[in-house]
């Protein structure tokens, strides 16, 4: 049985969905898969479900919530005892899952992965690793799901490993030569993200590999008007000594510096959004 959060929250086991469609039991489900194997605070769900203030019956009907989604366990047949899947134990309540069944952990371990033999200056494997991170998602994390706090920031956190990510796999692949096979992909990426300067920074480059220096400065200079129109600002000082070598000498001198990305890790909620 897996359980895919990088995407619509869903439950796989032989080859279906199983995950409850109920906002609520989703939600709660959610929170317990933020630490597989861990007990969650009951306190920290109630803040995640109602974030401007429990109701009287907070206690009853989270004890509801819960019985519900031990009967959809049953329904499913997902574990033998739904009371050995999903577990009260205080202060709270703990999903009995290992990390490896949750997608998000597959993604975090493989872009560890590929960092690592990045760091070995090997290029290919690390595309190939973070190709296959990036396969495994399906849209924006938890599309299905209603996010209170805790959640939001899961889910703000999970969109920027999977950019940081993204823009590692680029520039490998760039640095593999792949110039022209990129362009396609990079427009559509600056396309739907106007005003991200590594992707545009990486679309110039790719251009101007691939003998194209006049698009590669029609780039620059759209974004130039983008920041300009909507913020107010100039490039960032990479992208303007990126512009200047491509006017000076035609070809970059070295690819884009690397973004900084976190060590792949399980999600660990603040202690303002997560009561410990």
């Amino acid at each position: 049985m897996t359980y895919k959060l990088l995407g619509p929250l869903e439950i796989w086991k032989d080859g279906r969905d199983h995950a409850p469609t109920a906002p609520k039991i989703l939600q709660l489900l959610a929170m317990l898969l933020l630490q597989p194997g861990k007990v969650v605070h009951i306190e920290s769900i109630i803040g995640e479900l109602w974030p401007g203030g429990p109701p009287r019956s907070v206690r009853t009907t989270m004890q509801t919530y819960v019985y519900q989604l031990r009967k959809c366990i049953e329904w499913n047949r997902l574990a033998p005892d739904a009371d050995d899947l999903l577990i009260t134990r205080p202060p709270g309540y703990l999903l009995k899952a290992a990390p490896a069944q949750v997608d998000v952990f597959a993604f975090q371990q493989l872009c560890q992965q590929g960092r690592a033999v990045l760091d070995n200056d090997d290029h290919q494997e690390a595309v190939r690793c973070f190709r296959e991170a990036l396969a495994l998602w399906s849209g924006p994390p938890l599309a299905n799901v209603p996010c209170g706090p805790a959640l939001s920031a899961y889910v703000v956190d999970l969109q920027e490993q999977r950019r940081n990510t993204l823009h590692l796999c680029i520039q490998s692949e760039l640095e593999r030569g792949m110039h022209r096979d990129l362009i396609g992909e990079l427009r559509s990426l600056v396309t739907t993200n106007p005003l991200d300067e590594g992707l545009h920074g990486l679309l110039m480059r790719a251009l101007s590999a691939s003998g194209r220096r006049s698009d590669a400065l029609a780039a620059y200079r759209h974004l130039r008007s983008v920041l300009n129109g909507e913020l107010g600002v100039e490039p960032c000082e990479e992208l303007q000594r990126l512009h200047r070598e491509l006017l000076s000498f035609g070809e970059p001198t070295a690819l884009v510096t690397r973004p900084p990305i976190r060590p792949g890790r399980a999600f660990e909620p603040s202690s303002d959004a997560m009561a410990v």
